[in-house]
């Protein structure tokens, strides 16, 4: 690939454009065409979240208590992309939902409900959201499994005070390894002509997948390659922890489940508290990736990668739910973050997080055009199926609460420690809580996303992130400022009405 800065003077080079004392966001500039040579399939968006962690995707799913949790790092691990696994709940829970996800190689959690064979089943609601009650010695997952109860069987049955096993089928359920695929799992299916099958890992059954389960992920785009798969063969999940003396045993509890790489999760991040906590964790786990952060300057970001950090997270008020630089009038425009905490963590070979503002993929192509190596995204997936909470509707739409973690609501499960607000006699909200509509899946749409970004960089001549990065730092790659005029004229306008799909 060429990286002459071009012939003729056009455009900015971001070098430039980022040092006239302006904060730029992501709608703010506009990247220059540049070379095509290459077809968009081509384009490699591997990439790393940390110094030692992979991936193939460059998503990660924000720490937040309605984004991330056992679902959703199961889904993001199988696209190829990760989820950190939020704080605002006991250690044990936290530890628990990284389990939980690492238990499978499938990109669905069931969450069966289990019963002993003397139980009575008192309404469907017993249910819950699984469409069977697995039978169990014991009534856990732990003991043996007898059979089962399919819902449509129990709504059926004219005794209702009859025990489950007076009336569960009579055939041992059929159960797999846990590191079944869902091409493994769907020819056991068809196999057997069964409706479903168990997932088994040490004697536990730890979920079930339905045949129903496969059909519907099987419609949706193909899933490229294994996944985000670590060392040990299980799906990656990051966690957030945060900085206080009682996080070094939260920690301790995520390292016995198996994370992957920890965030540390404060909206300031240049603090004594985490520079303390950077060298902790360094010191007694130093085969574990720490990810520092939040940060928005080249002097924050340097404080932290000589405390020892393999990762910077980048960004201060710049999330939909977010109020810090109304409440604090501290921050910056996240384009001018981005840029900025790169150009200097590049140096030392520490990729960076661009958390916050994206709304669209055209964000997500000038964040990691900028110098991030990854995307985090927090409201772009809330919403969605494997998203916490369920859904309820509001003025006829379907919608999904969605809460920042700086809200009073959010505050009071633990997240002010997140704003060094833990010790202060008064709470002060830097985010609100809200709603987003439903998005379905997002092993459905994420590859739509990806499909988007790589054609944006086919757009701007890069046939990888790594180029991308190479040809800004040349000088090759060109942007300039949008106007209000030409941020409209870049968006849909001039229609009296019109339908806004994309997939």
């Amino acid at each position: 690939m060429d990286f002459t800065p071009p012939p003729i003077e056009d455009g900015f080079t971001a070098e430039k454009l980022f040092n006239q004392g302006f904060s730029y966001t992501y709608d703010d500039v506009i990247f220059l065409p540049h070379y095509i040579d290459f077809p968009a399939e081509a384009v490699d968006l591997s990439s790393r979240i940390s110094r030692n962690v992979p991936l193939s995707v460059p998503f990660v799913a924000s720490p937040m208590d309605t984004v991330s949790e056992s679902a959703m790092a199961a889904a993001m691990a199988s696209l190829g992309a990760i989820a950190i696994i939020h704080s605002n709940i006991s250690p044990a829970t936290q530890a628990a939902i990284i389990r939980s996800a690492k238990s499978r190689r499938v990109p669905i959690l069931s969450h069966p409900v289990f019963l002993p064979p003397s139980a009575y089943i008192d309404s469907p609601d017993d249910f819950a959201d699984s469409p069977f009650i697995l039978v169990t010695e014991s009534g856990n997952s732990k003991s043996k499994l007898l059979g089962y109860v399919s819902k449509e069987d129990y709504m059926n049955q004219s005794d209702k005070s009859l025990k489950v096993r007076d009336y569960m089928a009579p055939s041992t359920p059929i159960t797999v390894p846990w590191s079944h695929d869902l091409k493994e799992i769907d020819k056991v299916l068809e196999e057997k002509k069964a409706n479903f099958v168990g997932l088994v890992k040490d004697n536990e059954v730890v979920d079930v997948v339905t045949k129903d389960d496969v059909e519907k992920v099987k419609g949706y785009p193909k899933l490229a390659g294994p996944g985000s798969l670590g060392a040990d063969g299980e799906w990656m999940v990051g966690a957030a922890i945060g900085t206080r003396e009682q996080d070094k045993q939260r920690l301790e509890h995520l390292v016995k489940a198996g994370v992957n790489v920890v965030i540390l999760d404060s909206s300031q991040g240049n603090s004594s508290y985490q520079l303390e906590m950077i060298k902790y964790v360094k010191k007694v786990y130093p085969e574990l990736d720490v990810v520092g952060g939040n940060v928005v300057t080249m002097y924050q970001a340097e404080n932290l990668i000589q405390a020892g950090v393999d990762g910077l997270r980048v960004g201060m008020g710049s999330g939909s739910i977010c109020t810090t630089q109304e409440v604090c009038a501290v921050g910056r425009g996240q384009a001018t973050a981005v840029y900025k905490v790169a150009s200097i963590a590049y140096k030392s070979g520490v990729p960076v997080i661009a958390d916050g503002g994206i709304s669209n993929s055209g964000h997500i192509v000038k964040a990691l055009s900028l110098g991030a190596s990854t995307v985090m995204m927090g409201s772009f997936l809330a919403g969605s199926n494997e998203a916490p909470g369920a859904y309820e509707y509001q003025n006829g739409q379907r919608v999904k609460k969605y809460r920042g973690m700086g809200s009073l609501e959010a505050m009071t499960k633990g997240s002010d420690q997140r704003y060094l607000g833990d010790t202060a006699k008064l709470k002060i909200a830097q985010g609100v809580v809200g709603a987003v509509k439903d998005k379905g899946s997002v092993l459905k749409f994420l590859p739509y996303t990806m499909q988007a970004v790589k054609q944006g960089f086919q757009d701007i001549g890069a046939n990888s992130l790594q180029s991308a990065h190479d040809l800004l730092r040349s000088k090759v790659l060109r942007l300039e400022v949008r106007t209000g005029a030409a941020q409209v004229e870049g968006g849909i306008h001039g229609l009296v009405s019109y339908e806004k799909k994309y997939f």
